[in-house]
């Protein structure tokens, strides 16, 4: 119960905040708070307020956007691993997310190269078939 109403606050809030109007709303506040500086003589409290309010926001909404961060990119895994499973890919490529940074960044370059390597077995394929296709079938001599 909880758990959903947390996962729906925190993905309203994670849209709500990437929107222009949110932009807007917290431009114009900063204005206000600016001009008011005058009236209050820029005082610590002024300044404090400011200082207070920002850090609150930005304190609650690391975790409310990191928690959709990690939602969607769970989903996104999981639809990448569906994909894997169910095609011609390697199967061994699912879960590697858990993986330390570097095994993945090795598996990224052997993958890479492994591409290239097609890559080049391809277009020697192609070259091949147009240079057959320029000669022409060859003819017998009678």
């Amino acid at each position: 119960m909880i758990e959903k109403l947390f996962t729906k606050v925190a993905s309203w809030v994670s849209h709500l905040a990437g929107m222009p109007p949110s932009f807007a709303v917290c431009v114009a506040i900063v204005i206000v708070w600016a001009l008011s500086g005058p009236v209050f003589g820029f005082s610590d409290t002024w300044q404090l307020v400011i200082n207070t309010g920002t850090t609150i926001v930005t304190f609650l909404m690391v975790f409310l956007i990191q928690n959709t961060q990690n939602r969607d990119g769970a989903a996104i895994q999981t639809k990448l691993d569906e994909l894997i499973r169910v095609s011609r890919a390697h199967n061994q490529f699912i879960g590697i997310e858990h993986l330390t940074e570097s095994e993945v960044e090795e598996i990224r370059a052997k993958c890479e190269a492994a591409a290239k390597r097609h890559d080049r077995k391809v277009a020697e394929e192609a070259a091949k078939k147009a240079v057959a296709r320029k000669h022409g079938p060859k003819r017998k001599a009678a």
